[in-house]
């Protein structure tokens, strides 16, 4: 089977420049399907190497919101060194045409808002680009949840949306509390987020029990990892905290299944099903993708969440897991790319 099957052409309808080295581009699938994606998701693209339709992959941010923003767009920064962010923001224009295997993630609201009163996001530079596709659609949907955003930048210049950010402050002003910190600040206490002032910040805003309280954390992996541990440190759920990551960072797999005997694996997908069998060192993934099958995959390391699935019998074993909270683990949900198959054969659903 050719994985091609599962890539479709988009095409960039046009370029904004938001800030220095920021821009948005606008998209629309060539054979004009509408493309459809959740606030808060991402759309992986394949760049093609070696006259192949497969190759590297890259996820960038919707910032635009279902709903509310016409024309679906991605926002992105030039990142020193970053091969396809420098050729996203010097090269491409519009009527351009990419590959693309659509629209996925797991920073998104839970389908059942009615336990939480707050809302607080946590987003340093390009950050922001998921937050914002939440934040519009939280002051649309949701008014009676209080919402606060945290935004860590250089100075005004450099922040992507300033602008618009105030419009919604303004316009949502019962609702929304935007706190700015610039690094070039004098006031050097209210620069930078660290520890001191995050915990300042959590009981201005959150109080003293965050159970109805969500976090959306979004920026460099040091920066999310400082917040975590902060917000962990003072009693936040851990199923209340979300992080969105595409961090070059690549975690090293310490740890090994204790059985490493190979199963069988059923794998269900866009209503055909492939059976196989594997066993550690390869992951349930790295078997698919050797026998051409079209799973959907981006990080290939537990940090995006493109190729999640649903266990349906048996069970797996993850070696890394940044994106699912423990209740979705719980009810059998796994990330195919750091995932074996454990105690017996497995079979897997991805929808």
């Amino acid at each position: 089977m050719n994985t091609s099957s599962a890539y479709k052409r988009i095409v960039v309808r046009d370029v904004v420049e938001e800030t220095k080295n920021v821009k948005s581009f606008q998209l629309e699938y060539a054979d004009g399907s509408p493309l459809h994606y959740t606030p808060g998701q991402f759309i992986t693209f394949i760049f093609p190497k070696n006259g192949t339709n497969d190759g590297d992959r890259r996820s960038y941010s919707f910032s635009t919101t279902p709903g509310i923003d016409a024309i679906p767009t991605i926002t992105l920064k030039r990142i020193e060194n970053g091969e396809y962010s420098r050729w996203f923001i010097d090269r491409v224009k519009p009527g351009d045409t990419l590959l693309t295997i659509g629209s996925s993630g797991h920073f998104t609201l839970p389908e059942n808002l009615a336990n939480y009163k707050k809302l607080i996001f946590l987003a340093a530079g390009s950050g922001i680009t998921p937050i914002y596709s939440l934040l519009k659609h939280v002051l649309t949907t949701y008014p009676a949840l209080q919402v606060v955003l945290i935004y860590s930048n250089r100075q005004p210049d450099d922040t992507i949306f300033y602008k618009e950010l105030n419009e919604l402050q303004k316009k949502y002003s019962d609702q929304l509390t935007i706190e700015y910190l610039f690094s070039t600040s004098r006031n050097l206490s209210r620069a930078r987020l660290g520890k001191f002032l995050l915990e300042d910040l959590l009981k201005q805003y959150s109080g003293t029990d965050h159970r109805d309280t969500l976090f959306y954390l979004c920026g460099p992996y040091e920066y999310m990892r400082m917040a975590t541990i902060v917000l962990q440190t003072e009693g936040v759920p851990a199923d209340n905290i979300r992080k969105e990551n595409f961090a070059t960072r690549k975690p090293i797999q310490k740890n090994e299944p204790s059985d490493q005997d190979k199963h069988a694996v059923e794998l269900r997908l866009n209503g055909n099903v492939y059976t196989f069998e594997t066993q550690f060192p390869e992951t349930i993934l790295q078997h698919a993708k050797k026998l051409n099958i079209p799973i959907p995959y981006s990080c290939e390391s537990g940090q995006c969440g493109t190729c999640a699935a649903s266990c349906i019998k048996g069970k797996v074993w993850m070696w890394n897991n940044e994106v699912l909270v423990d209740s979705e683990v719980e009810k059998g949900r796994t990330l195919t790319c750091t995932a074996y198959p454990v105690g017996g054969d497995v079979i897997l659903e991805i929808k």
